[in-house]
């Protein structure tokens, strides 16, 4: 077979659903392929995977589905995932218990408040350049040493998502660099390396997977991972890594001062550094490639925000609210807005604060709100990109991904309020295509400066809005602290319900 016939495939494991993409070495897509999945929630604040049902069932249909698609033979495959999440597993690899989930999963909040009291905030900051959260993995096994000794007498490894599929197809027990920094307090992005009287203290016993960075060889596969899943016996399987920064890879955002703004249920902000830098309130981690490094964060509602106002409006089309809001003046006629409907992951990291429409009258209309709520995301991007910068970091090139650039009015006002000019990329598959492009480069077909990424648009900030924008930040930063009691007091009465 010719060589420009041969093929790589990427599969990423999302919270509702996995993707996979098959892709000729120079970024031409031959087939996709979707399969949607159950995330349990079995009791509040406990949010689950299977990891048989659904990270290896998916595995093996979307692999079956692109295999019959290919139209050459395929060379390599790398897979990305939720993250961070963990799922627990005997000497054999069968998994003991559900997999625990990323913040969204908030059972070890005791262990979280317990541990930064233990090892001390400063402490923790210092060596893992981030405070213990939700998101942290390492309060989660010391709530499982705690409350399920029986699973945890019989575990031997760990797994995310990516490292459970490379283990069963290579025997491969390893973890991405970039994931492991997740798993606070039990790794160090400064040494990068495990920090093992730390991991000793929330998973005693536990044998910790080797380290390598994303784009590097987990394995090859196995002859009976060839037979379980059809893929050629001996090709290589990269390391892969998280989807956020999989999604970033997929649309060129690998060099440093380049950040990925993606648009979705949620806004993550993605930072690409060349040196290790810390904030309380974001996520400091190690990058993708060797000698890389990230700093991002998180808003708890963005896109979901549209959602809500779209469901309360009687299921009306996005298109027209989009084109009611596109008819109204910046600063929404009088309305600001705080996007904390779910709380708030960065930069407050307040879990209790909660969402304000400010100035609403009796002659405010759907399509202000709808404005108001785009704009109160763009106010918490803009906040998110501030403490980048205090941080020691600074965006020169941003690349806009997820459902919420289509349109052009939600990129508009994050242009405008945020000051930034942000590339559009003319194909967003997502993750599963970052991981298809690590696979190229796991057969020599491409480097750490290769990028498939071709632009569709630029987005421009219009000035004349500069000066209000400004004036309704300053606003926006003031909002918050000046109803955080009341908000706190309404969470606490919610809770309680």
């Amino acid at each position: 077979m010719a060589k420009d016939k041969r093929l790589v495939i990427g599969i990423d494991f999302g919270t509702g659903s996995s993707k996979g993409v098959l892709a000729r070495l120079n970024g031409k897509v031959i087939a996709t392929s979707e399969k949607p999945h159950r995330t349990s929630m079995p009791k509040p604040g406990h949010v689950e995977h299977d990891a048989d049902e659904v990270w290896w069932a998916d595995f093996l249909a979307i692999t079956s589905d692109l295999l019959h698609k290919a139209t050459g033979p395929v060379v390599g495959i790398t897979t990305s995932g939720i993250g961070p999440c963990s799922v627990f597993t005997d000497g054999d690899g069968k998994p003991l218990r559900p997999a625990i989930l990323y913040g969204v999963d908030t059972r070890a909040s005791k262990e979280v408040a317990e541990l930064n009291d233990t090892l001390g905030i400063e402490n923790v900051i210092e060596r893992c350049g981030n405070i213990l959260t939700s998101q942290s993995q390492g309060p989660k096994f010391l709530w499982t040493v705690r409350n399920e000794p029986w699973v945890w007498e019989k575990t031997k490894y760990f797994f995310m998502a990516q490292s459970y599929v490379a283990f069963k197809l290579t025997g491969a027990y390893v973890l991405d660099h970039l994931s492991a920094s997740m798993f606070d307090p039990m790794y160090s992005p400064k040494t990068q390396d495990w920090i093992p009287e730390w991991c000793e203290l929330v998973a005693p016993g536990m044998e910790l997977p080797e380290l390598k960075y994303s784009n590097e060889i987990a394995g090859y596969i196995t002859a009976q991972g060839a037979a379980l899943t059809g893929l050629p016996e001996g090709i290589p399987v990269g390391v892969g890594s998280t989807d956020a920064f999989s999604e970033a890879l997929s649309v060129g955002v690998k060099d440093p001062g380049d950040v990925m703004l993606m648009y979705g249920s949620t806004i993550v902000a993605n930072l690409v550094a060349n040196h290790f830098m810390s904030h309380p309130n974001l996520w400091a981690i190690t990058g993708l490639y060797r000698n890389t490094f990230a700093l991002a964060g998180g808003l708890s509602a963005s896109g979901a925000l549209t959602t809500w106002l779209k469901g309360i409006s009687g299921g009306t089309e996005y298109a027209v609210l989009s084109e009611e809001a596109g008819d109204v003046s910046p600063g929404a006629n009088g309305l600001l807005a705080l996007p904390y409907f779910a709380g708030e992951r960065t930069p407050i990291s307040d879990p209790r604060a909660r969402g304000v429409i400010a100035g609403l009258t009796l002659s405010t209309t759907r399509g202000e709100l709808y404005r108001a709520l785009l704009e109160a995301t763009a106010y918490g991007t803009r906040h998110l990109l501030e403490a980048i910068k205090e941080a020691g970091g600074e965006g020169k090139r941003f690349v806009a991904v997820g459902g919420g650039t289509k349109g052009g009015l939600w990129t508009q006002i994050m242009s405008d309020v945020c000051g930034i000019e942000q590339v559009l990329p003319k194909l967003a598959i997502g993750a599963s295509y970052g991981d298809a492009l690590i696979s190229a480069q796991n057969v020599g077909e491409a480097d750490e400066s290769t990028s498939w990424m071709k632009v569709s648009a630029h987005v421009q900030p219009n000035e004349e809005n500069k000066g209000l924008y400004d004036d309704f930040f300053g606003r926006y930063l003031e909002l918050y602290p000046a109803t955080q009691d009341i908000a706190h007091f309404l969470a606490d009465h919610q809770l309680a319900e």
